[in-house]
């Protein structure tokens, strides 16, 4: 049986023992039907997994004595921070999830020309605590150490002014096929847009602030898949995931 693998907001040492959150605390004892004795893996975001045992459990808390800390996976040597317009219904779920997966750094909910969600005040929060607990099953799901941290819901104009990786791609389908640029980048900023894209407006903005037009192939994707076949062969060509030979 694979042994879980749980986040948790506290800062873990080797050799403390801990109750866990209300959250964990209930999946383990509920869900898993964990009890006393049982080992799960532990991390906080730092980089480092902890191997652990329940020493107590009940319906309502989980406590568990940790030992040391060992590296957990090392994170891509590309840095990609995803700008993306906010979508409609489970779209933004399913892309800050797989993102997550794929090895994103960051993630931009983007206010755009075109984006019919408007959030404000608590439902906005309420989202972005909803988006990073996503972000946090995928972690646990996949094996990372280290979270994504998902920012709150920008304008579009605000985050362009701000970005300076290394390399700027905005997904446009009427643009150029990926050109590798003269040195390998390590951090990227990827734009894209949300149903019904972006303005050409926004496209030309995006542009003036060094973000280069990319397409993917003939097809035009939806706004949750073309982010995801984009991360893929970035990290493809100058990230952690290696092309079959």
């Amino acid at each position: 049986m694979r042994v879980p693998r749980i986040f948790t907001a506290q800062l873990l040492a080797a050799g403390a023992t801990l109750p866990l959150e209300a959250g964990p605390s209930q999946h383990l004892a509920r869900v898993l039907r964990m009890g006393p004795g049982d080992a799960l893996c532990l991390f906080d975001g730092s980089g480092l997994d902890f191997m652990a045992t329940i020493v107590a459990a009940d319906k309502r808390q989980v406590t568990v004595a940790l030992a040391a800390g060992e590296p957990g996976l090392p994170e891509s040597p590309l840095r990609i921070h995803l700008g993306i317009g906010v979508s409609r219904g489970e779209r933004m779920d399913w892309v800050v999830q797989k993102a997550t997966e794929l090895g994103v750094a960051a993630i931009t909910p983007l206010s755009t020309e075109r984006t019919e969600v408007r959030l404000r005040g608590e439902r906005e929060l309420r989202k972005l605590q909803h988006w990073q607990q996503i972000a946090v099953s995928a972690c646990e799901q996949s094996g990372r150490s280290k979270l994504p941290k998902v920012h709150a819901v920008t304008p579009l104009a605000a985050w362009l002014e701000r970005c300076d990786d290394e390399q700027r791609f905005v997904l446009h389908h009427r643009a150029q096929p990926l050109a590798s640029p003269a040195a390998t980048p390590t951090s990227v900023s990827l734009l894209v847009g949300p149903e019904g894209g972006l303005s050409e407006t926004e496209v030309t903005a995006a542009e003036a602030a060094g973000f280069a037009s990319l397409a993917l192939g003939p097809r035009v994707m939806r706004t949750e898949t073309a982010p995801l076949a984009a991360l893929a062969i970035l990290q493809a060509r100058w990230g952690d995931m290696v092309l079959p030979a």
